[in-house]
């Protein structure tokens, strides 16, 4: 029987028709709702083993996401908790999935199609190292676009081949163990299909095939009609060889009254095969890690990019007077931050990156950075962003100390490219001081970094640095979980100007900033009280003014209702209105594909001009998507009036919706969301915060495969225009400063795509799971139009080692144990047993995956490794788990139980508890 959790989570991911294995448009298609249901049942296995491990009950309130995530990191930490973080996981690994059908639409292994079986299981043998070797080296989201791939290409086998019509009910593991033949194969002269002259009927495979149990795929033909004599075919009106003798298709994307059986059968292996793979990447990489690959963390991430030149002192000891202060004001709440980032920049060296989930080991690395050295004015502070931009989670709140300029000025486009594709926000601290006057900023490269600070939608605060320590509550502020935006404005030059906003009953720790010289404003509720910018403290809340800084929090007891803040001055302002709300969305830029299975895809760089934008928008409420209504959705331009509402709004079912904007205002925009919060009948309004803008170019390249390393990698990209024809500048940057080549220049006809290959060299040394993130920007000639593409490249060391760890009991002892269970108490057992990885890579880790008692284990250098339980009679079933240096997993289960073996399958319990075998280690 399901718990009771899982059913509402497995409704919420097969809501809306189920009609076929296409990849996606909400919930509606069986990829998405077959990846769904198993990674939702896989996230609430996990989070119960976590909080059991963690003496807490696991209780979720209801089935929305916010309510799973709160309750999964435990019910003692105080405040909100956002689901945005999950949500985003999901989506990234749906998306990844369903653009298998667009970027590998004719490649018969991604989808096991024309019987390339073995091909196939290398892709998803390869797929699952990586994504394992990957979460190791904690590059999550590469992990997750590689997971959707693979689970793609996983979940089409028992679409496409006849695996379900041999009458097979489970998946067949030695999919995911190339160690394990795959046996009974069909070869290419042997016959497999009966015409269909009507192109669909209820089985086509022959006789002597279903007799024999061989194992077919129907052949795919997107460009051609060729097909070995006798095959079956796909099938669809894509598929060209569906017309040919034998005619029809096997193919069970679509559910229809010929095939509704086979259809059910096909997805049901699918969802079990899927679950089976996440428990052996869970397994490897442990429930920690598992949940963090999927978002499951408290939002808040701090990130600090800190200039260590020598006058720099002063500004490194607030930033770690404020890295003490997250730590301890927020331990213990859901707003303490689930990793520390820092980013030390100088000149010419910067980084290296220190990520650790352990405060203390955060306050021993802020600890030990020192000011000392660079001799000139600027300083390689872009350099030291790109690192934070490309290792840290996306949405992250990143804060950079200098007081220098940026000696690497050029690598402003890449900055800008990266800021959008991450959705980070970037606040800068720029100091001045006395002493280095020679270090002062110019006014022209204040604005550069005003300008990063605008794109991101963070701050740029120029501040004495006697006066750094109060302007740094920023910080405090901002590193908080469910941290949203309502609303945020920016006006160059500045002029007087009145600006509404609405607040929703659920906002809390609502706070407004201000940045510009010579400001002057005047802020009033909705019953019209109102407080001035000369009162710090007044009706309506608390303001603080330092350096080019205001600051006002709003009492607790605010109104709910339509705000006015006016505001006049005649130099550059900027406007933002924070706080702390579960109510808000996530959000991509997507265009739609066709072929055998369309669908949407995430726009790697900016819209395209001259057409109407798509938004696949995901809207969370306090009690899931349910308990909001999206009212409208449009783009804003930040710096000015102009605004476009969504000509054309669908449901997609789970709370996303699509969003049509046919007229797209000219400049940068942000996207605006209003609706209502049914809970507290409310009007609520959001933000995002990263600006975004149109271009006429359009770079599209694709990233195939990961890289060895020491291998040279050729990236195909393509560069079109829909402006007029010129010369357009070709560049390209990576976060690892590999070696690159590629064209300096394309020159693009209008409409015509230009083909172009870019190489990266991997250096030979470079660690097995590292995440290069490439960007490659095309400029005109004028400067006026640019567009960019950000890829991930993951570097993978060729594994050879698929064989699991083993193991041998040696013995096991319970003669003290009772018959009566009743009688357990005081007696115990023991079980003894060798573990070995044979001529693997070596036994990396050993752990009690199920059991209360005691494991203890000799050194893992040794060849063999003797173990040894001891447990209450009581605790009867124990299973340790082994993972070798490249991710295999082993599984060992032995129960002392008197009424036999493992318990029977049912989906709603953990799949290892049909796959087991007591005491040995199963390989899958």
């Amino acid at each position: 029987m399901a718990s009771l959790l899982a059913i509402p989570l497995l409704i919420l991911a097969l809501s809306g028709p189920t009609v076929a294995f296409v990849p996606i448009g909400g919930g509606t298609s069986t990829h998405v709702s077959i990846t769904g249901t198993a990674l939702l049942q896989k996230v609430e296995e996990t989070c119960r083993a976590v909080a059991e491990e963690n003496g807490y009950e696991f209780n979720p309130t209801g089935s929305s996401p916010e309510e799973l995530v709160q309750a999964c990191l435990g019910p003692t930490a105080v405040g909100d908790v956002s689901g945005a973080k999950f949500h985003s996981a999901l989506q990234e690994i749906y998306m990844q999935n369903g653009l298998v059908d667009r970027d590998f639409v004719s490649s018969n292994p991604h989808h096991f199609n024309s019987e390339a079986f073995l091909e196939g299981r290398r892709l998803i043998t390869t797929g699952t190292a990586a994504t394992k070797a990957n979460c190791r080296s904690e590059n999550f989201k590469a992990a997750r676009e590689t997971l959707g791939r693979v689970l793609h290409t996983l979940q089409d086998f028992y679409s496409h081949s006849n695996w379900v019509e041999l009458g097979n009910t489970e998946p067949y593991s030695n999919l995911l163990n190339p160690g394990l033949p795959l046996d009974n194969l069909a070869d290419v002269n042997t016959a497999t299909c009966s015409d269909c002259a009507g192109g669909t009927c209820p089985n086509q495979i022959l006789p002597n095939i279903l007799q024999q149990k061989k194992l077919t795929s129907g052949y795919m033909g997107v460009f051609s009609s060729d097909k070995p004599k006798g095959k079956c075919s796909h099938g669809g009106a894509f598929d060209l060889t569906s017309g040919v003798a034998p005619r029809g298709g096997i193919s069970k994307d679509e559910r229809r009254s010929d095939n509704a059986a086979f259809h059910d059968a096909a997805v049901k292996a699918a969802v079990a095969a899927t679950l089976s793979l996440l428990q052996d990447i869970r397994f490897a990489i442990g429930d920690s890690t598992f949940l963090r690959m999927l978002g499951i963390a408290r939002s808040s991430v701090v990130v600090f990019v800190i200039d260590t030149t020598g006058s720099m002192s002063d500004d490194i000891e607030e930033a770690r007077s404020v890295v003490y202060d997250i730590i301890d004001s927020k331990k213990g709440t859901q707003d303490e931050p689930s990793e520390y980032i820092l980013v030390p920049f100088n000149d010419p060296a910067f980084g290296p990156v220190i990520r650790t989930t352990n405060a203390d080991v955060m306050k021993t690395e802020i600890s030990k950075l020192k000011a000392d050295g660079g001799g000139d004015f600027p300083e390689m502070c872009l350099s030291g962003l790109q690192l934070a931009l490309t290792n840290a989670p996306s949405s992250s709140n990143i804060y950079v100390f200098t007081d220098a300029t940026a000696k690497d000025i050029a690598l402003k486009d890449t900055i800008l490219a990266l800021m959008r594709s991450t959705q980070s926000t970037v606040s800068f601290f720029l100091t001045t001081s006395r002493r280095r006057r020679r270090r002062s900023l110019k006014s022209s490269s204040f604005e550069d970094y005003t300008d990063l600070a605008l794109a991101s939608g963070g701050q740029a605060i120029q501040v004495a640095k006697s006066k750094l320590p109060e302007a740094t509550d920023i910080i405090l502020d901002t590193s908080t979980s469910a941290l949203i935006t309502v609303l945020q404005r920016a006006r160059n030059p500045g002029k007087q100007e009145t600006f509404s906003f609405a607040l929703d009953e659920s906002l809390k720790n609502i706070t407004v900033y201000i940045t510009g010289a010579s400001v002057t404003f005047t802020l009033t509720n909705p019953n019209g009280v109102t407080q001035g910018h000369s009162e710090s403290i007044g009706k309506l809340g608390i303001m603080t003014n330092v350096g080019n800084l205001w600051r006002i929090r709003l009492n607790s007891d605010r109104r709910v209702g339509t705000w006015k803040i006016d505001i006049n001055s005649n130099q550059l302002y900027t406007l933002k209105v924070t706080g702390q709300s579960t109510i808000t969305f996530i959000y991509n830029f997507v265009e739609r594909f066709s072929g055998p299975h369309p669908g949407y895809a995430a726009l790697s760089g900016r819209p395209h001009a001259g057409q109407p934008v798509s938004l696949m928008i995901s809207v969370m409420g306090r009690r899931g998507p349910s308990s909001v209504t999206v009212g409208d959705v449009g783009l804003v331009v930040v710096s000015g009036p102009e605004a476009a509402t969504g000509s054309n709004i669908t449901d997609m079912g789970n709370g996303d919706i699509l969003v049509t904007i046919d007229s797209v205002p000219e400049g940068e925009f942000v996207v605006s969301l209003q609706g209502m919060d049914k809970v507290s009948n409310s009007q609520f309004q959001r933000q995002s915060t990263t600006l975004m803008s149109i271009s006429k170019v359009n770079i599209q390249a694709v990233v195939d495969r990961s890289v060895e390393p020491g291998e040279t990698f050729q990236l195909p990209f393509s560069v079109m225009t829909q402006g007029s024809g010129s010369t357009y500048t070709i560049s390209a940057r990576n976060d690892k400063d590999f070696q690159m080549s590629y064209p300096p220049s394309l020159t693009l006809t209008t409409g015509i795509n230009a083909n172009a290959t870019l190489s990266v060299t991997v250096p030979a040394d470079t660690e097995s799971g590292t995440d290069v993130t490439l960007t490659i920007e095309a400029k005109s000639s004028s400067g006026a139009d640019s567009n960019y593409a950000v890829l991930r490249l993951s570097v993978i060391t060729k594994i050879t080692d698929f064989i699991q760890p083993e193991c041998e009991v040696v013995s096991v002892l319970t003669d003290n144990c009772p018959k009566e269970l009743s009688q357990c108490g005081p007696f115990r057992w023991q079980l003894s047993a060798n573990l070995t990885d044979g001529n693997g890579t070596g036994i990396e880790s050993i752990s009690l995956r199920e059991g209360n008692g005691t494991l203890t284990h000799t050194p893992l250098s040794h060849l063999v490794i003797h173990a040894n339980y001891n447990a209450s009679c009581c605790s009867q079933i124990v299973e340790v788990i082994a993972v070798d240096k490249v991710g295999n997993v082993g599984r060992c289960y032995h129960s002392i139980a008197r009424s036999g073996g493992p318990p029977a399958l049912t989906l709603s319990l953990p799949l290892w508890m049909c796959l087991l075998v007591s005491a040995i280690f199963v390989r899958l």
